[in-house]
Formats: structure tokens, C-alpha cells, sequence
């Protein structure tokens, strides 16, 4: 589709080089994802597993005995769902408890909770109603609080960070009605204008956006004399005069969601309110998804939790053939699924928030992998629940209610549960983040070696500095502690632990041979090549998901806190696991990726057209993409503000 004539043309490349700009270049810390794609299983970076300071611990207990409380006597589910809409009292009570400053520190009137609480409480209250967890951690995680906290001057968090914990919630607008995962395209400006910028554009699915009173905007700065310009990030009043949302989005599910379109129109931004320097607003936004994108999975935790309980309460009461359906083994095995994925899940949730909380490891592809994999596996325990509810799964809890039966909303949390492979990265965007960081090692010593940019005397010198790393790399990849009958035998106890531990380090050092014949294959096309890479990944993820699994298990057994029960559930999820990864492994070189490149080609051409015969299309007129030309809005103003 060609650029409307406000919008920048740019090519793959120039789209690439972008993107990398805004990467994090080095890795100052050590991460355990990072040296598990390279084949090296740094058990030591995540056991003993990692534990909070007493204090955070009754900090964060404390309040989540008060907001559990509110959950069960303040909010109505059912309400929100029939209504569309989160009831104001709902919102104001939630403030006056503290709950949008969960993260915010306490010198700005914030109650200073790690991102292990933040993720309990997001849990906690996504179970009651997701649209809340939503509107919730749009404000935390990626809204105002988290990109000055990391990037703001004293100024600014002075400024704006008591309102955001107590009054004032905020949202995130980067994407744009034709741009989504290629910001180089980015068509919002922000103008110099003396001691302000002007802004003009449009933003698409700006999730709090129909009710903030802060917003971060991306916009486009232009180039000029002394100043590079570029993608750079301000804190804008969403009450300012030239602001207008259009529109307050509906979809299939979250249906409480508070998500719009706004126009900006000449709208005068001081240049105080903005964040960080001109051209750093993708970093800026990345850096902040690091740890941001932890609170997708803990609402996916929760749900995992919820599934679980109604599983089991269900299929003890439900009998079919003489016995509860719970003891037929095509409804068991689900059964056993739900509960050893949610048991992995909180394993990857806490211990990656864990690490985020000590700051020791960097741990931007273990966010990423559980916001990939927690995505994913809770969609699949979903829509498992709603399989083992049969036509009750399907039937809605207020369809349910109305003729006497428990109103149990299995429907709903599959539909709530589907924006989640889509929000903050879709699962494809994060199958190719977590790749390029994979192969990072790499293209450091051997990239220049496939840029058809770099002179021979470059590829030279690359090609004696990729000799140096893999002769000694290579080598390591051979042999490994998987392969000892003895190792982590600290996992060895009534259920043994310790062969999973051994399958990882096996197979880290297959993924990692995997790769390096990949990138000797296909070299500069393998950026190309998304489904080997998104099989690569979700190998790592499952790797990652089975060691976390473990570690979990062996600290709660030193705690004695339900030890023997979480080694069988680490032990049923590693062997479930372990036929994915087998199952993966065998795909990365017999798949149907090159038929498939064929088969597209053909639809894309007409070639099958007779197959989109005998049916009619139910939708309506008007374009694939609404026209996002900057000018005054000719539409309603829909910002409902919350006081």
C-alpha cells in the first residue's frame, strides 16, 4: 500500500535500521535467556531462586489484603461486561486505594510495590474484570509513571508522578491508524515552535486514552539545523486545546476498555514535557517494555489460576458413564494441562519480576518470553475450559444465571484473553525481537560479514573475528553437564527433577548448533526466514518455562511450602514441554515454509479466487484503513475524564 502524502516513505532497510536504532546495544548484565539461545544453561543466574526483601513482602501483602477486599465488595464483573463500561465509582474507588500508584515510589505518594506485588495485584484484579487489569497496567506499565521513572528529569517526575498515584491516570499512543510495528513510518509530528513543539496527527487504539488526563505521545520531530530530529516522546495534557478523541473503540472482548482515537490538532506542547532527548522516543519506549510487558503475563496467571479452579470444581460435579468426566482421560489430560502450565507460568512470571526487582540480570528476553509464552499457553488453557465445559463453555454467565445455573464467563475470559497475542508486540513482532536479540553474540562478531554495505577490508576483518568466537564457541557445544547422569542432583528428591535440567542444557546446545547452521545456511537471508526463527524462539521459551518450572519447585520445597506437589507439577509440565520442544526441533528443517511462500504468492495474485466462491461478505463499505490526514477534528469529543 503507498504512504498517504503526510506519512514517510521508507524501505525495508531503512525500517530495519530504525528499529535497530532503538534497540539496547550492549549487555552490561548477565541474562539467562541470552546465554540459554548461545547453548550455555547458567543454571547459577536464576537458582537459589531469588527472593524480596521482608519488608517489600508485608508492604505488598498489606495491600493486597485491601485490594482483594475491594474485588470482592466493590466491583461487578457482570455489570462491566452487560454495560461496556467500567462504572466511575469502580475507578474512583480504585484510586482512592492507591492502586494507580502501585509502582510509583513513595516520595511521590505512590505505595512503592515491586514487580512481583504489581504482578500480584494485576493478577488479582484482572481475575475479577480484565478490562480493569488493563486500564491498570496501560497506566503503570507503559503510561507516564514508567518512561519518566527510567528517562524523566526530577522536574518532571516532581510534576506529574503524584498525580499519576493518585488522581490522574495516563496512557501510551504510538501507533497510528496505518502504522503498527514499522515506526519508521511514523507520520505525527511535533514542530519546534519556540519554547513548545506544535503536534499534529492521529492515534489508533490508545487503550485509557478515552478517559486519561496525561498521555505519552511518540511524534515525529523534523530535522532542522543543530538538531537531528526524529521518533521522540512527551508527556501531552490530554485536556489540551486541540486534543480530540474521536472515537472509544469496541471490541470482541475487554469490553470495559477505555480504548479510543485521538486527534491532535496544532496542539502546543511545552518543551519541558519532553522526555529524554529528540530521536530517543523508540528507545525510550523499548527500554520501558522491558519490564512492562511482565504485566501481560501475570493477568494471563491469573486467568490460568481461574481456569484451573473452575475445571476442577466442574468436572468433580459433571458425571458422564458412571463417573465424574474429570476421571476420563480425554477430559483429564486437559485437566492436568491447565494446571501444570498456570504452576510454569507464575514459575516464569515471579522469577523473572523477581530479577527485575534485584536489577543484577538484564532481563529484556525473559519479559519478552513470558509476555510471548504467557500469551499463548493462557489462550490455550481457555479455550481448554471452555472445551470441558461443552456447551455451557459456550453459553454466556448471564445466559447461564437466567436459567438457574452457576454464571460462570468461560466465553468471556477466552475472548478477553485473545488481545493478549496482540498487545504490546503480537506474538509474530515478538517471535523477531527475541530472535534478534538471540543471535545479538552472533551478528556482533560475524553481521558485518552478510551487510552488503561493509567494504571487502570490513568483511575481512569480520571474518577473523568470527573465526576467533566460534573456534572457541563451537567447540563447547559438543559436550555439555546434560549429558552427566549425576548433574543437579539438588533436584533429585521423591519426583526427579534433575533428568529436565539435564534435557535443557542438552538441548540449549542443540538450539544454539541449530542456529549457527542456520545463519551458515542462509546467512544475510535469514532475517527472511520468520518461521525457523519463531520455531527457534519458542524452543528458548519452552526451555526457559522448564527451568523456571524447576527452580520454582525447589524453592518451595526449602520453603516446605507445598514442595512435594509443586515437584509433580514441574515434572508433568517439563514432560508435556519436552514433546512441544521435540515436536519444534523437528520442524525447524521439515516444514512446509516454502510451499507456503508459494501459496501466497497465488492468492495474492488472484490465482485462487475461484476458491471465494459461493459465499457473500457480510461487511460493510468504506477503506481497509481510515484517512489519518492532520487538520481539525470534525468529530465529537468523546474524553471522558474520571474525577
Amino acid at each position: 500500500m503507498s504512504a498517504t502524502p503526510h506519512q514517510p516513505t521508507v524501505t525495508e532497510r531503512e525500517a530495519r535500521q530504525v528499529a535497530e536504532a532503538a534497540r539496547e546495544q550492549d549487555w552490561r548484565k548477565p541474562s539467562f535467556a541470552k546465554e540459554l539461545f548461545l547453548g550455555r544453561f547458567r543454571l547459577d543466574l536464576i537458582h537459589p531462586h531469588p527472593l524480596p526483601a521482608d519488608e517489600d513482602t508485608q508492604r505488598g501483602e498489606e495491600f493486597l489484603a485491601k485490594l482483594r477486599d475491594f474485588c470482592e465488595t466493590k466491583i461487578d464483573s457482570a455489570r462491566i461486561e452487560r454495560e461496556a463500561l467500567i462504572p466511575d465509582e469502580t475507578i474512583t474507588g480504585l484510586k482512592e486505594l492507591g492502586a494507580l500508584g502501585m509502582k510509583i515510589d513513595t516520595k511521590y505518594g505512590g505505595l512503592g510495590l515491586t514487580q512481583v506485588y504489581y504482578n500480584k495485584a494485576l493478577a488479582l484484579v484482572g481475575s475479577v474484570n480484565p478490562a480493569l487489569g488493563a486500564l491498570l497496567s496501560a497506566h503503570q506499565s507503559i503510561g507516564v509513571p514508567q518512561p519518566l521513572k527510567l528517562f524523566g528529569t526530577q522536574e518532571q517526575r516532581d510534576t506529574f508522578l503524584p498525580r499519576c498515584a493518585r488522581t490522574d491516570i495516563s496512557a501510551f499512543l504510538l501507533t497510528e491508524p496505518d502504522v503498527g510495528s514499522d515506526p519508521a513510518r511514523l507520520a505525527t509530528t511535533a514542530v519546534p515552535d519556540g519554547d513548545d513543539y506544535i503536534l499534529d496527527g492521529v492515534k489508533l487504539w490508545t487503550t485509557n486514552g478515552v478517559v486519561a488526563d496525561l498521555l505519552v505521545v511518540m511524534a515525529r520531530v523534523p530535522k532542522s539545523e543543530g538538531s537531528k530530529g526524529g521518533i521522540t516522546a512527551f508527556v501531552v495534557e490530554a485536556a489540551s486545546e486541540g486534543v480530540t478523541v474521536e472515537n472509544r473503540n469496541a471490541f470482541m472482548g475487554l469490553r470495559g476498555l477505555e480504548n479510543g482515537v485521538t486527534r491532535f490538532h496544532r496542539v502546543r506542547v511545552p518543551a519541558a514535557n519532553r522526555i529524554g532527548p529528540e530521536g530517543a522516543g523508540l528507545k525510550i519506549a523499548l527500554t520501558t517494555l522491558n519490564t512492562g510487558r511482565l504485566s501481560l503475563p501475570a493477568m494471563c496467571v491469573g486467568a490460568g489460576k481461574w481456569c484451573l479452579k473452575i475445571a476442577r470444581e466442574w468436572t468433580s460435579v459433571r458425571e458422564q458413564w458412571g463417573k465424574p468426566v474429570a476421571f476420563h482421560e480425554a477430559v483429564g489430560s486437559k485437566i492436568s494441562f491447565i494446571a501444570a502450565t498456570t504452576f510454569a507460568l507464575e514459575a516464569v512470571l515471579d522469577l523473572s519480576s523477581q530479577m527485575a526487582d534485584e536489577n543484577r540480570n538484564d532481563i529484556r528476553i525473559e519479559a519478552a518470553l513470558a509476555k510471548l509464552y504467557g500469551s499463548e499457553m493462557a489462550c490455550l488453557m481457555a479455550d481448554e475450559l471452555v472445551q470441558i465445559r461443552g456447551g455451557r463453555g459456550f453459553e454466556t454467565a448471564a445466559s447461564l444465571a437466567a436459567r438457574g445455573e452457576r454464571a460462570v464467563p468461560a466465553e468471556q475470559v477466552l475472548r478477553d484473553l485473545r488481545i493478549n497475542r496482540i498487545f504490546e508486540g503480537s506474538t509474530e513482532i515478538m517471535h523477531l525481537l527475541i530472535a534478534r536479540e538471540a543471535v545479538d553474540a552472533h551478528l556482533s562478531v560475524a553481521g558485518d560479514l552478510i551487510d552488503p554495505d561493509k567494504s571487502l577490508s570490513e568483511k575481512a576483518k569480520a571474518g577473523a573475528n568470527a573465526g576467533v568466537f566460534y573456534a572457541k564457541w563451537l567447540p563447547k557445544l559438543v559436550a555439555g553437564a546434560g549429558q552427566l547422569p549425576r548433574s543437579y542432583n539438588e533436584f533429585h528428591h521423591d519426583v526427579d527433577l534433575s533428568t529436565h535440567l539435564r534435557y535443557v542444557e542438552r538441548n540449549a546446545r542443540k538450539l544454539a548448533r541449530s542456529t549457527f547452521y542456520a545463519m551458515s545456511r542462509w546467512q544475510g537471508r535469514m532475517e527472511t526466514k520468520q518461521g525457523f526463527l519463531g520455531r527457534i524462539v519458542d524452543i528458548g521459551a519452552e526451555l526457559f518455562a522448564m527451568s523456571a518450572a524447576c527452580v520454582r519447585a525447589e524453592h518451595l520445597r526449602t520453603k516446605d511450602d507445598h514442595g512435594r506437589e509443586a515437584y509433580q507439577l514441574a515434572d508433568a509440565f517439563c514432560r508435556q514441554s519436552r514433546i512441544r520442544v521435540e515436536e519444534l526441533f523437528g520442524r525447524l528443517w521439515s516444514n512446509t515454509d516454502d510451499i507456503d511462500r508459494k501459496v501466497v504468492k497465488g492468492v495474492l495474485s488472484g490465482t485462487y479466487t475461484w476458491l471465494e466462491e459461493g459465499v457473500l461478505d457480510p461487511s460493510g463499505e468504506g477503506p481497509w484503513i481510515a484517512d489519518a490526514t492532520p487538520g481539525p477534528s470534525t468529530r465529537e469529543n468523546v474524553h471522558r475524564p474520571i474525577r
